[in-house]
């Protein structure tokens, strides 16, 4: 029996059927069908945003901290073009969205029509997989395919145009379980016999480490705790990139922390120095590698990822293992297991206390004052007072963003969204108000600087008017931090625009949206701003005034190895040479 419906419909019955709950979304003409289809029903929430972008960050951010993809629906031309850089946002750090363009009637495309944009030509190498739908009998199957896509293998944005005439037509709608997606079976398995030399490897390691990525939390729940079975049965150390914070626990004894070119002294030497490397979904990008020719030397490479083109993309490996996380962590701990749970335990002690060596230079320290409040200060004082809680953490991009991976824990996956591979400016207020639509009881924050934070200041509007009471944390130096940092250290002290001499009043701006507005400068008021910030019931903007000139460290500067850190302390900030033997 055939279920006839127009397009428009389609598109509704196929999210529906989904399981999609929430659509992140801006009317215009080339999708007023679909919006006219959603205000006819009651099964899925459309939230009203203030622009396409920030419509693509709420979803990266309701898919990052659910496992579900994220949805999104736009309008043609500039609907879809102001979404490209959340598209581009996604595919760089494997986030699953499905975004629906409206485009101009079939007849028009080409004709240069009123908000018409080569939508699929422009999106084509931002997004995994996209189509252009000039059928609409085609339509259901195409929609169910884009979720499918999206969500296997390797997740990331798709994107689905659809004329407008496609969502006026009518025809047969395809059911999901009929929709053909065979097509587009990534693998899963990996290569028992390199799961087994792996094995091999780690039984006679002495300098072994785990080197861990967004793919374990991606992986799902089942991932990340076989990586802290495999953690705690071998006892080796585990670091983790940025966006694979809260896959292995920030609490548990063999954590690192994180490495890179902000990452711990201890994690990134231990990277330096391992005879064995085992990386966990991780892609070995720039920011971790360093220089490339110095990464790592004389270590053995293990890389297990679902994406075959990341595979001795950057760093040629020893073994290669493509497959899904979860699946190669259960065979190889079943191989390990079954095997003796074998391990250099002499190799693995002196190991240890070499780390441990690391750990003591304590390399988090900061000088901190009584007369104004260090950024750093702020954060240990927010993760003070909010452990423990149902607690999610974004954040903007610069120096706020490093501190917050420094200074914050996470004991589990899911718990902490940031924009890593594109280092987008303005993700993080509107991925946390994607968060907290998914979580709604939770306490949710945005750790932000002041600049990153006014490229999409106008989804306050969203958060007010949707009662999302989304915190939004401001470390507010008056200054493009991160810029300015690289200017200090990297070009001469020359500021070049670097600062704004007109940044709003952020309590009268957070009083023009109707939220509430908090202002702190002196550290003895900074504990009781948090715990009122944490009680409001609503959204609250809090303007933490911070240290103008304090710099991130530690920092790898750009092209060097790892153990060619700067570092900043109570005393002194300078290079590490030799793991740490000398101070200059």
């Amino acid at each position: 029996m055939s279920k006839a419906m127009t397009g428009a419909r389609m598109v509704v019955e196929a999210l529906r059927e989904q399981g999609v709950d929430t659509v992140f979304g801006y009317p215009g003409g080339a999708v007023l069908p679909i919006y006219d289809e959603i205000f006819q029903q009651n099964d899925i929430r459309h939230i009203l945003v203030r622009h396409e972008q920030g419509a693509v960050h709420m979803a990266e951010g309701y898919a990052r901290s659910t496992g579900k993809p994220g949805v999104v629906l736009v309008t043609s031309g500039p609907g879809a073009t102001n979404a490209v850089t959340g598209l581009v946002d996604a595919l760089m750090d494997s986030i699953p969205l499905v975004v629906l363009s409206g485009q101009v009637p079939t007849f028009m495309i080409g004709t240069d029509g009123f908000q018409e944009a080569d939508t699929v030509g422009i999106t084509r190498p931002c997004t995994k997989h996209n189509w252009l739908v000039k059928d609409t009998a085609k339509l259901s199957e195409v929609i169910h395919q884009a979720f499918h896509v999206a969500t296997s293998g390797r997740p990331g944005p798709v994107l689905v145009d659809i004329p407008k005439d496609v969502q006026f037509a009518t025809a047969d709608y395809t059911p999901k379980p009929k929709a053909k997606v065979s097509h587009y079976q990534p693998r899963v398995k990996g290569d028992i016999e390199a799961i087994t030399r792996m094995v091999e490897m780690l039984e006679t390691a002495e300098r072994p480490v785990f080197y861990t990525g967004g793919g374990v939390v991606n992986s799902g729940p089942a991932a990340s705790q076989l990586l802290r079975e495999f953690v705690e049965a071998t006892g080796f150390p585990v670091t983790s990139t940025l966006m694979g914070l809260g896959a292995y626990p920030a609490s548990g004894k063999a954590w690192l922390g994180m490495l890179g070119m902000h990452g711990l002294y201890e994690a990134n030497l231990a990277m330096h120095g391992c005879d064995l490397m085992i990386n966990v979904g991780a892609r070995f990008d720039d920011r971790i590698t360093g220089r490339i020719a110095d990464f790592s030397p004389g270590s053995r490479k293990v890389h297990i990822d679902i994406d075959a083109s990341s595979l001795n993309k950057v760093i040629r490996v020893d073994v290669p293992i493509q497959g899904d996380v979860a699946h190669v962590l259960e065979d190889a701990l079943r191989i390990w297991k079954a095997r003796g749970r074998k391990v250099n335990k002499e190799g693995l002690a002196a190991w240890w206390a070499r780390i441990e060596e690391w750990r003591a230079v304590r390399c988090l320290t900061y000088r901190n004052s009584d007369k104004v409040i260090k950024p750093q200060y702020a954060l240990e004082r927010l993760e003070a007072l909010t452990k423990g809680m149902d607690r999610y953490i974004t954040t903007e991009v610069g120096q706020h963003q490093m501190w917050a991976a420094q200074f914050l824990g996470f004991d589990a996956p899911n718990r902490w969204m940031t924009s890593g591979g594109l280092g987008t400016m303005g993700y993080g207020l509107p991925a946390s108000i994607g968060v907290q639509v998914a979580h709604p009881e939770a306490l949710v924050i945005n750790v932000a600087g002041e600049a990153s934070w006014l490229m999409n200041m106008q989804e306050m509007g969203t958060a007010m008017q949707f009662r999302a009471p989304v915190k939004q944390f401001i470390l507010n130096n008056e200054r493009l931090g991160m810029v300015r940092q690289w200017q200090e250290l990297l070009h001469g002290e020359r500021y070049s625009q670097s600062w704004s001499e007109s940044l709003p009043d952020f309590v009268k701006l957070a009083e023009a949206f109707g939220c509430k507005g908090i202002k702190v400068s002196d550290p003895k008021d900074l504990d009781d701003a948090i715990i009122e910030m944490i009680r409001y019931d609503g959204p609250v903007i809090f303007d933490c005034l911070v240290e103008k000139h304090e710099n991130c460290f530690p920092m790898i500067p750009s092209g060097k190895p790892h153990n060619e850190m700067l570092l900043g302390d109570a005393e002194t900030k300078g290079a590490i040479q030799a793991g740490g033997a000398v101070l200059v």
